[in-house]
């Protein structure tokens, strides 16, 4: 099992990608990059305390590897806006890889380089490589926060865009019992 930690806006929406992937284990929303000890999430919503809301992906790499999440990571958030996603701002939102070990550092500097030499976005990639440090659990109501409340309207309005997104992008990383899902209730709608 690999540990893989990303900031890139929301951790609702995060979550809501990551744990719908093969592979993927488990995803724990979070705070880490700060200095505050066991922060809350009223602490760090003023964008002070240095902190950034994450996810903690535990995943096995003999089914999806960390550069394939890097690839999902880049390809589901806006990597060239500094401290913001959407109506998101505050360096809480920040785009951000808290890299485990030298491997992780390398391949991630390595992507950002492919993705930077391609032209893929036509501004500056300005998501931060760190080494991580204490990562702190988010509370329990915002753990699991898309399934649980799919139906309110930043679930509908921000989260859903992004996982139509992973679905029509990443179709082949996704968990099978997801997509069924996910075409079933496209059926309905329409």
């Amino acid at each position: 099992m690999q540990r893989a930690i990303f900031g890139g806006g929301c951790f609702w929406c995060a979550e809501a990608i990551f744990q719908n992937l093969k592979g993927v284990k488990q995803v724990i929303s979070g705070y880490m990059g700060g200095e505050l000890k066991h922060p809350t999430y009223m602490e760090i919503t003023h964008g002070d305390t240095g902190h950034a809301e994450v996810i903690q992906i535990d995943f096995d790499e003999n089914e999806i590897s960390f550069e394939e999440l890097l690839t999902i990571f880049f390809g589901t958030h806006n990597p060239t806006l500094l401290n913001k996603q959407g109506q998101d701002i505050g360096s809480q939102y920040r785009s951000v890889v808290f890299y485990q070990n030298e491997d992780q550092k390398l391949k991630t500097n390595k992507k950002i380089y492919q993705l930077t030499s391609e032209g893929i976005f036509d501004k500056k990639i300005l998501t931060e490589v760190s080494p991580a440090s204490d990562f702190y659990d988010a509370e329990d109501y915002h753990q699991n926060y898309y399934n649980q409340n799919h139906g309110k309207p930043y679930c509908a309005f921000v989260i859903q865009p992004k996982l139509d997104k992973l679905a029509i992008d990443f179709r082949d990383k996704i968990k099978p019992e997801y997509l069924a899902n996910y075409f079933s209730n496209v059926s309905k709608a329409c």
